[in-house]
């Protein structure tokens, strides 16, 4: 049986997916606001003061510390603090006022497409290296495909901190 659009239980639905679908908006205030009129300061946590776009790094100047309403705490899986945010990318849009998932950012890229780079087999005391070029971006422990520069072959190696990429044996 359809639920009419009149329902109140159906318009509470559907607004509740809407405020899901366009963003959590971080329910907070300035701690500046709350320490003036002497009231309890809630956790503070960081959020976009401006958009930051698909693919730009996160910075700090992006963002602005508010203090949550006493008794609120952030939802789960929502980025807050700067050790989670510093030097980070945005994989998606991310708006002023509202809470940033973690699913939303990334760690810069290490190495990109098409980059040259050092790659290394190890094993015991034998190290064999080659040049390959990436066949995709990669961070720091990702898994990317390369292509060996002198045999042609595609291979999978881990990025290493260092931007040089490990393989193993197959």
């Amino acid at each position: 049986m359809a639920m009419p659009a009149s329902c109140p239980a159906f318009r509470r639905a559907v607004l509740a997916l809407a405020l899901v679908a366009v963003g959590m908006p971080a329910l907070a205030q300035e701690s500046a606001n709350q320490i003036a009129a002497n009231q309890p300061v809630g956790e503070a946590v960081l959020i976009p003061n401006r958009v930051i776009y698909p693919g730009e790094a996160i910075e700090l100047a992006a963002l602005k510390q508010v203090t949550l309403v006493p008794g609120r705490h952030k939802p789960d899986g929502m980025a807050t603090r700067s050790e989670e945010l510093q030097g980070k990318v945005a994989k998606r849009t991310l708006l002023p006022g509202r809470y940033i998932p973690v699913a939303a950012i990334r760690e810069a890229w290490l190495v990109e497409q098409g980059a040259s780079v050092q790659v290394y087999f190890t094993a015991g005391a034998l190290t064999i290296s080659a040049a390959g070029v990436t066949l995709q971006p990669g961070a720091a422990g990702d898994q990317i495909k390369i292509r060996n520069i002198d045999s042609g072959k595609i291979i999978s190696g881990t990025v290493m901190a260092d931007g040089t990429i490990k393989v193993g044996a197959s």
